[in-house]
């Protein structure tokens, strides 16, 4: 069993766990304990039968199979969205924000030119999305297929410790919470889209951390680190990154402190990626002649 899906199996375990003690719908318990029990099986079985047939296929197919599960992973925190929110802790966050957008001008500063930088703020928080199978495919592209696994790790434990996070700090986005209140000045066609997104795909269990930042983060730290000698991907990602953490805060998609958290996870999920990498794959150490 590869460490990624050791990861993967362990975070639908706790969600199993997690629904049997939730004030949820009756409902849940018994589906999410069901289904995660079911993906736990197909986990064992393709690595199985990757161990008995060692087909190019099934090893390719190790290599992608988490994608569509990090989405589930994401859906499912948003069955344990509690029924009410008391909202201490975004009338607090939210005050954060104001000294940030505006007693330090990072709202007027992104305007300054007009819909360029919000387009691009906006832009850029919509290809969040596509940053793990960009991570995979730049490492199939420069024949590092060897250092999936690393990449996985470090971007799985990323986000799944901020979705693992949710149901500790029951919260609502600042969109929904504060409408109106320091909403960009300008409207943009990406904005609309983003907000038509998450309006039928967005979960109402958490907004803290924020997985978007810590998802960006965790696939720079890694490419930096696995993709060394192709500099440019890592310094892409780490940018674009960037760029999603402040169209969190810009667009009122998150709270500062969503963004800041979600940093936080990414540097620790590049450390642990880095203490747990087996033996055999840490660069030795360099020999000198004396």
């Amino acid at each position: 069993m590869r460490r990624s899906e050791w990861l993967l199996i362990a975070y639908f375990a706790y969600a199993g766990v997690l629904a049997q003690f939730l004030p949820v719908r009756p409902p849940v318990p018994v589906i999410t304990l069901a289904l995660n029990l079911t993906i736990i099986a197909g986990f064992a079985l393709v690595a199985y039968a990757d161990s008995l047939r060692r087909r190019r296929f099934l090893s390719i197919l190790r290599d992608w199979y988490p994608a569509p599960l990090m989405l589930l992973a994401y859906r499912e925190m948003g069955w344990f969205a509690p029924a009410h929110h008391s909202y201490q802790l975004e009338n607090v966050w939210v005050a954060w924000d104001k000294v940030l957008l505006n007693t330090w001008g990072l709202k007027p500063a992104i305007e300054w030119l007009g819909p360029v930088l919000p387009s691009v703020l906006e832009i850029s928080y919509s290809l969040v999305y596509t940053i793990p199978s960009f991570g995979l495919a730049m490492l199939y592209v420069y024949h590092r297929r060897s250092q999936v696994d690393r990449f996985l790790v470090i971007f799985l434990l990323g986000i799944l410790t901020a979705y693992a996070l949710f149901p500790c700090f029951p919260s609502e986005p600042p969109r929904t919470v504060f409408p109106g209140e320091d909403f960009p000045g300008v409207d943009t066609v990406f904005r609309r889209f983003n907000w038509w997104l998450l309006g039928g795909y967005g979960i109402h269990t958490s907004v803290f951390p924020s997985a978007h930042v810590a998802g960006a983060f965790s696939a720079a730290f890694g490419m930096l680190r696995l993709l060394g000698e192709r500099k440019w991907v890592g310094r892409l990602l780490l940018a674009l990154a960037v760029l999603i953490a402040t169209a969190t805060v810009y667009g009122r998609y998150h709270y500062a402190a969503d963004a800041a958290a979600g940093l936080g996870i990414s540097l620790l999920a590049c450390g642990l990626g880095v203490i747990f990498q087996p033996p055999e794959c840490r660069p030795e150490p360099s020999r000198r002649g004396g």
